[in-house]
């Protein structure tokens, strides 16, 4: 008997549960499944890949499967919200496979995908509707789907929904589901707006928090390496050539540059792929499979990748470049270290990006561990001359303010003028820069 038996689920789903292998529920399942099933709102605070997909998508399905009434045409009776195709695709596939033996249809709605075959689909109904919020309202502006059927809605990742300017879509579906509704809010960090969203979503909801804001994964061995832009790709082909055979993520910031860096690694003899937004559904779908089949070793993705890509066999993910944004530097080493193995974490930090590292650090309120190289601030730099503040910038240090948040540890020293070093932390060994 599986933990899964004790929280008043259908013996159907918790047998399917454990043909998947699923036994033992994460923490966020533990506490969340049970007030589901027991008709309460949930807000739902963890980082990416503790099992929050299962937290909501599976005492939805074994509400359904009591229900027991088909949905009426262009009808749903609950509404998942997803910020990526990724991400809906990816609970898209796990919704499937948990009501595997059930009469509980599913469909998914996102852009880049024929909306006629789309229309088609939802023509006859479906339990339950995977959508992204743009696809949705194209769908409902041509009346091809009618919510007022819905009596459960879920909106996960609702903090990248808000950092993806998705809060004016979010409130104009919200209108059109019927008030009495129960509601699952899922989000791995709380912004302001996020609990001012939640005020007016939920009724009196369980806040179940199973891992504070900014912790990665326990298993994620982390590193940075200080390193000059230009040398960036050679230190990454050489360190991605020590696990050639291994499945490794490489972030970058821009859709130009990331698609730059998969052809170079591809002529470097890589089986590399990338996805981000320039890539059409079908291009990004097919990178990702292969990716998953071992057919691709190295992904290249912008952000478009750090939520939603469950693949439990990455070892490695580079943070080529730094994002702009802290939290997502968390939710993209999560693709790593899931389901309890181990992985690794490389992040290079070039001298414009001392601000980024500052601030991730502070958020996670640890000091990575540096690999090779020295922070990119002059050890006998001259004192600063009197009256240059907080928001001075340095000579030649990529034009970021000198008063960028630090968390006060070794990769981010305050004080003193940045300095460009030609190759000054770029040689992976571990020998540190004079």
């Amino acid at each position: 008997m599986s933990d899964f038996d004790m929280m008043g689920l259908p013996e159907r789903l918790v047998k399917t549960l454990a043909e998947m292998g699923l036994n033992d529920p994460t923490p966020i399942q533990r506490q969340a499944i049970p007030q589901v099933m027991n008709g309460r709102d949930v807000m739902g605070l963890a980082q990416t890949g503790t099992g929050k997909t299962a937290a909501f998508g599976v005492p939805l399905i074994a509400h359904l499967m009591e229900h027991g009434q088909r949905p009426a045409p262009r009808s749903v009776h609950a509404l998942i919200l997803a910020p990526t195709r990724e991400l809906a695709t990816q609970i898209s596939v796990n919704l499937r496979d948990y009501a595997a033996g059930t009469a509980i249809k599913s469909a998914m709605v996102v852009g880049g995908q024929s909306i006629n075959r789309q229309i088609n689909r939802l023509e006859r109904g479906v339990d339950i509707l995977v959508a992204t919020p743009g696809r949705l309202l194209d769908l409902l502006d041509r009346r091809a789907v009618l919510l007022n059927d819905a009596r459960f809605l879920v909106l996960d990742e609702a903090d990248q929904m808000l950092d993806m300017g998705f809060i004016h879509d979010l409130r104009k579906i919200s209108k059109l589901i019927p008030e009495d509704r129960q509601t699952m809010l899922f989000s791995a960090t709380m912004p302001k707006l996020m609990s001012e969203i939640a005020g007016s979503y939920l009724r009196s909801p369980i806040r179940i928090e199973v891992s504070p804001p900014g912790k990665a994964a326990d298993k994620v061995t982390q590193e940075v390496h200080f390193i000059a832009k230009a040398e960036k790709q050679s230190l990454l082909i050489e360190l991605l050539a020590k696990h050639k055979e291994d499945r490794a993520l490489v972030f970058g910031r821009t859709k130009h540059g990331c698609e730059k860096l998969m052809k170079n690694l591809v002529k470097a003899g890589f089986d590399a792929a990338s996805i981000h937004g320039n890539k059409s559904q079908g291009q990004r779908d097919r990178a990702i499979e292969g990716f998953k089949k071992g057919d691709v070793t190295v992904l290249v993705a912008t952000d478009v990748a750090a939520r939603g890509l469950d693949i439990p066999d990455v070892k490695h993910v580079y943070n080529y470049e730094l994002p702009n944004v802290p939290d997502n530097y968390v939710h993209r080493i999560g693709r790593t270290a899931r389901a309890g193995k181990d992985g690794a974490a490389i992040a290079f930090c070039a001298p414009d990006e001392m601000g980024e590292l500052k601030d991730i650090q502070k958020v996670m309120k640890i000091s990575i561990p540096v690999a090779s190289g020295r922070p990119w601030e002059a050890m006998d730099a001259p004192a600063k001359p009197k009256g240059r503040g907080r928001g001075g910038r340095s000579g030649g240090g990529g034009g970021r303010p000198e008063g960028s948040s630090g968390g006060g540890n070794s990769a981010s020293k305050p004080g003193g003028a940045r300095r460009r070093r030609r190759g000054g932390g770029a040689k992976p060994g571990g020998t540190q820069a004079a």
